[in-house]
């Protein structure tokens, strides 16, 4: 192959997406802010809808340099081994399928993650963690984890881990995020350590153990809030993007 039709792999990262109907059709479907933080980044994203084939993983992580898993629908609870709770919401079997397949194959390879709401979720599980399926009802707090708020509205502060990679990236200890969740991370998996929970002790962040694995997982939406005055959330994606320069 010529060095002109080789894949850029430095600045490509792989971006997971929903498939949701449209009327008489279905959709892939992805919130554009994702790309819009990620290009600003200096990164390119390529979609990765659910796929009918779940050992495509590898050769999607051939083509790229770094994984985003994204917000969507809820996991499903058979994957962790609990019966379904009845405020689960709508689940896809091909997504975690795809999504799981994907964070193997990237924990095997060392391929640098950022995980997002759903993918901090679909993470632990694929890695053998189980979720908290409804906070309001299984959870005792006062916070309003899924606000109806605007988008970038910042709801509650969490506390970040000195030291930790969210730490570095955001520059701070505390900030202030935006919440549009009902589920969260229960039982950490092996190979994950919690560095930001809310004050309620939801948790807000993990990261990997393994040195030789550079994992970023977070709870809320940064991608919402790129455009915000403070710094924290583009941090996310830069420090991503160092990382994957590196």
């Amino acid at each position: 192959m010529s060095s002109a039709r080789k894949p850029v792999r430095a600045c490509t990262v792989a971006v997971t997406a929903g498939i949701r109907p449209d009327g008489d059709t279905s959709r892939v479907r992805l919130t554009a802010a994702y790309v819009t933080a990620l290009e600003s980044a200096g990164l390119i994203p390529l979609i990765v809808p659910p796929l009918s084939n779940a050992d495509a993983a590898s050769a999607v992580l051939d083509s790229v340099a770094g994984l985003v898993l994204t917000g969507g629908e809820d996991v499903d609870p058979a994957r962790y081994g609990e019966k379904r709770h009845e405020k689960v919401r709508s689940v896809n079997a091909a997504r975690d399928a795809t999504e799981a397949a994907l964070i193997k194959e990237a924990q095997k390879r060392g391929t640098p993650v950022l995980a997002i709401c759903r993918g901090i979720q679909i993470l632990n599980v694929a890695l053998g963690g189980t979720l908290v399926q409804d906070i309001p009802s299984q959870c005792e707090t006062d916070i309003a984890h899924d606000e109806e708020s605007a988008r970038d509205s910042r709801t509650h502060e969490i506390s970040v881990e000195p030291g930790s990679l969210i730490a570095t990236a955001i520059a701070t200890e505390h900030c202030t995020v935006n919440s549009f969740h009902h589920q969260s991370v229960k039982r950490v998996a092996d190979g994950m350590r919690v560095t930001a929970r809310s004050p309620d002790g939801i948790i807000e962040g993990l990261e990997s153990t393994d040195e030789d694995w550079w994992v970023m997982a977070v709870q809320w939406h940064p991608e919402e809030m790129t455009d915000s005055a403070e710094p924290w959330d583009r941090g996310l994606f830069k420090a991503f993007a160092r990382k994957l320069e590196a």
